[in-house]
């Protein structure tokens, strides 16, 4: 695995044809979110167009912090009027009054390998990577592209030919967290759900009831829906509730059990957008959680321990779907710019 890691560059995993959706730091982050929600996305690299440079990702992280910080220090009337005028750039200020440490930046050259991929994104424990080049012209940065976690394991499971290495099952190998797991159930408030994000650093907590059984995933993303509603306040409402307004385009719970092999994740994730599967037995009661940090670990070296020992219980974010994963590198200050690319 080694070996074909570093005979790709983070460049070979990118599509002949896509686009690529760039923010500045000075657009609001209502029009932000009603941007990433048109076109499906769940984040978008940032750029700073008074130094002409990266500025690191939007996720769905903003967006949880940005409604810890209402709910706890504003009324619903103040946080409706704050969030017309809020830009981008305000949520430093947002992480320094709720105590978050701003997110690392960082970004990797687009000729460098997939190796060198797969362990930054390890090690720092990201869900996706920005891809950065400089203007040999100009000297100026160039965002090419954002790789995610889901699109390298796909490009693996694609193209990786050596299946005998993956034919283990999970009870055998030391994928994925099966203790300590933050669970929820269906009466459980959303405001609770949201500080196990926050305090255990997760992006998804399972939905289960009073046997166990699993009944569905509430994650990072659905906050976002609740942010555009303007559901700054009444966090309160439980989780039942809020799964009701979570777009139809849902792609599921993706399941597996201890039997399954690494194998037949991959042709899951052939598939299917997979962000982690859900361990379960033979009756779906939770048993724990592959996320795919986990596999990524595993494939270069890792073990259950590292992830243990990086004091988290699994660590996906919702991942952009293909079709909406762009490219764009002149962006006007005006806002949120795209381009579609057609050749590499």
């Amino acid at each position: 695995m080694e070996t074909f890691l570093k005979q790709h560059s983070a460049y070979d995993v990118l599509p002949v044809s896509y686009r690529q959706i760039v923010m500045d730091t000075t657009l609001l982050v209502k029009k932000a979110l009603s941007v990433l929600m048109q076109y499906g996305i769940v984040s978008a690299p940032l750029w700073d167009s008074t130094k002409r440079k990266f500025a690191g990702m939007l996720t769905a992280t903003d967006f949880i912090n940005l409604i810890q910080f209402y709910y706890s220090h504003s009324s619903y009337s103040v946080a409706s009027r704050e969030m017309e005028l809020f830009q981008i750039s305000q949520l430093r200020d947002v992480e320094k009054v709720i105590g978050v440490p701003p997110p690392e930046l960082f970004s990797l050259h687009p000729l460098q390998s997939l190796y060198d991929a797969c362990h930054l994104l390890v090690e720092s424990r990201a869900h996706r990577l920005p891809l950065v080049d400089v203007d040999s012209e100009t000297g100026e940065e160039m965002i090419v592209s954002v790789l995610t976690q889901y699109r390298i394991l796909k490009f693996i499971a694609m193209n990786y030919q050596d299946e005998k290495t993956l034919r283990q099952p999970l009870s055998e190998l030391k994928i994925g967290i099966y203790t300590d797991l933050a669970v929820a159930d269906l009466s459980t408030p959303v405001i609770e759900v949201i500080d196990m994000f926050v305090k255990r650093k997760i992006s998804s907590v399972p939905i289960v009831d009073e046997e166990g059984v699993v009944l569905n995933v509430y994650e990072t993303v659905d906050v976002m829906t609740l942010v555009k509603a303007g559901v700054y306040r009444d966090l309160d409402l439980c989780v039942a509730e809020a799964l009701l307004r979570r777009p139809e385009d849902f792609s599921g719970v993706h399941t597996c059990t201890l039997n399954d092999s690494l194998s037949s994740i991959f042709g899951t994730i052939r598939k299917s957008q997979v962000h982690r599967l859900i361990v379960v037995d033979s009756e779906n009661k939770l048993k724990g959680i592959v996320s795919l940090s986990d596999i990524m670990r595993y494939l270069i070296g890792g073990t259950r321990d590292d992830a243990v020992a990086a004091g988290r219980q699994e660590e996906e974010e919702e991942e952009d779907v293909d079709s909406a994963d762009v490219t764009k590198t002149d962006v006007e200050s005006s806002g949120a710019g795209e381009r579609g690319v057609d050749e590499r």
